[in-house]
């Protein structure tokens, strides 16, 4: 056996179901090894590396599984960068196997030759390269098992051709199948402190509770859920945590942040008197840099697996170090069942007043509002719809107005690096992800269809039943509308108008250009229900123009 196939032997052994990448000179043994085997697992090829870490980071989000991509040397290790430090900064489990060239040959100017450990280092938990064959196995390992756990994060390993070609005699092939699930272990909190925390909760007048995508992680949205109604305290979440409670229950207050927060909320917020962060990174969206709230103005109680994490941003009065399903089910049973500190009548007609300030939803104005879109959208999204948004003109309406009917992970936008273009791909590993969903949706502005609109082969060759919704205003919108509120300097941010519904075509997708809100209705019946891959083309009023739920421009 050779490296190789030790490699491929050793995914199997993770209980590796799918693996997403593109081939390369230097991965010819990797490539010979899958074809050979009979190891079960199916790889998706895909048109750019960048789109196969994008879609191991959705499959990974949306499975509870981790996600693999595969990269050849030099360019291809270049490109498939991105989407894992977009994992890794946002605590999402990828595993990433590059080629390289044989040692032999490294500092002879050979061709795609890189320092690839250098290169990985700063965008990944742990990077390796082995220097034999028979330490592939355990190196891959390796990269599994710190993938899933702790903070959760990308790791990376790096096969030569030597070491692919190399003999990996002594390798043995497990017996049975390692549950690829995460997270790998669940520590619980010191529990004096959180008897400390219990107290502080239970003696508030107003307490909230601010989820982030640890929650998620975590799979603890029940015992989230839970906490609340025990103590009757409102749930906000930063759009990572998006789905951390349903976001129909009466104490689900919503996103909060400069990106998809929206007034009624932040008042809430600035209401409540104790704050219980669990799972959240308290970065700069979610409290419009440290001002929602500022430092020092409320009781804070947090909980996060990371414990550098803990106290970061904010004084902190007591600091929970574990997992986030084993510290809420302990912080459920101590707290007990104190009754309702907010009335969730009071969340429900806060909504219902601000909703109906919002005039651009029953607007018939073109170019399209993007609120008369979603207002048509989301009611006939199924309850078990998969949402990828793309971080530009979609994430701050869809995570404002869109209700999640259930709990859970259903929405995902990249908010660690907020690349474009990751939603056409996302798409491809949230189905593979969840195959049984009711649809799986990507939502992106026409900049970022550009960028990944290659993966549309993919889709078709795939023939996948996914829905994909381009908002096309022309222009990079979220950079002009800041350019807008700086002075309205507008420089290098325009494109031409593209068909992006006969770019599809021509591609091989179903297809519709929807100009009128009158079309609508229609064009979402025949793209929510294809039976392959559809796009819809919404030409949409400039983001400059809008009245986007984005804090500096409503501002």
């Amino acid at each position: 056996m050779n490296g190789a196939e030790a490699a491929v032997r050793t995914l199997q052994s993770r209980g590796v179901e799918i693996l997403f990448g593109l081939c390369g000179d230097t991965t010819l043994p990797l490539y010979e090894a899958l074809h050979d085997l009979d190891h079960g697992m199916r790889h998706v090829l895909t048109r750019d590396e960048r789109s196969a870490s994008f879609m191991a980071d959705a499959y990974a989000r949306f499975s509870g599984k981790v996600g693999v991509c595969e990269a050849p040397s030099g360019g291809g290790a270049l490109y498939v960068l991105p989407g894992l430090a977009e994992a890794n900064a946002s605590s999402v489990p990828v595993v990433c196997i590059t080629s390289d060239i044989d040692q032999s040959e490294a500092g002879r100017g050979t061709l795609t030759e890189l320092d690839q450990v250098a290169l990985f280092r700063p965008v990944t938990k742990w990077t390796h390269m082995p220097s034999r064959a028979s330490e592939v196995p355990r190196s891959l390992k390796k990269a599994f098992r710190l993938a899933m756990s702790g903070a959760l994060g990308a790791t990376h390993v790096n096969l030569s051709f030597d070491v692919q070609t190399g003999d990996a005699t002594g390798f043995e092939r497990p017996a049975h199948v390692h549950d690829s699930g995460y997270p790998l272990s669940r520590a619980a909190p010191d529990a004096e402190l959180v008897r400390r925390a219990a107290r502080i909760l239970s003696d508030a007048s107003r307490p909230l509770i601010i989820a982030g995508a640890g929650v998620l992680r975590s799979g603890a949205w029940e015992e989230l859920t839970a906490l609340a109604h025990a103590l009757g305290a409102p749930v906000a979440t930063s759009i990572s945590g998006k789905g951390s409670i349903a976001e129909i229950d009466p104490y689900a207050l919503g996103v909060i942040g400069s990106n998809g927060g929206l007034p009624y909320r932040h008042e809430m917020l600035r209401k409540a008197d104790v704050l219980l962060y669990v799972g959240c990174a308290q970065g700069s969206v979610t409290t419009e840099k440290w001002t929602l709230p500022k430092d020092r103005e409320k009781r804070i109680v947090q909980l996060d697996i990371d414990p550098a994490r803990i106290g970061h941003n904010y004084e902190t009065e007591v600091g929970l170090c574990g997992d986030a399903r084993t510290g809420l089910e302990i912080l459920v049973e101590m707290v007990g069942s104190i009754g309702p500190k907010v009335d969730p009548e009071e969340i429900e007609r806060r909504r219902h007043e601000f909703l109906e300030s919002v005039e651009a939803f029953h607007s018939d104005e073109t170019p399209i509002r993007p609120e008369r879109f979603l207002a048509e959208l989301l009611p006939r999204l199924p309850d078990d719809a998969v949402l990828c948004v793309d971080p530009g003109t979609g994430c701050p309406y869809v995570s404002a107005y869109h209700r999640l009917p259930r709990a859970g992970r259903w929405f995902v936008s990249p908010r660690a690096h907020g690349a474009l273009g990751y939603a056409l791909p996302a798409v491809c590993g949230a189905y593979f992800a969840r195959p049984d969903a009711g649809r799986v949706v990507g939502i992106m502005g026409d900049g970022s269809f550009g960028i990944s609109c290659g993966e549309l082969e993919t889709m078709v060759r795939l023939a996948l039943p996914v829905t994909l919704i381009v908002f096309n205003n022309r222009g990079y919108g979220w950079i002009k509308a800041g350019q807008k509120v700086r002075g309205g300097k507008y420089y290098s941010v325009d494109f031409s108008d593209s068909d992006h519904a006969a770019i599809a075509r021509a591609f091989g997708l179903k297809a519709r250009r929807v100009e009128n809100p009158a079309e609508i209705a229609l064009a979402l019946e025949e793209g929510l229900s294809s039976k392959g891959p559809y796009l819809l083309d919404v030409v949409t009023q400039p983001l400059e123009e809008a009245r986007a739920p984005v804090s500096k421009w409503i501002a």
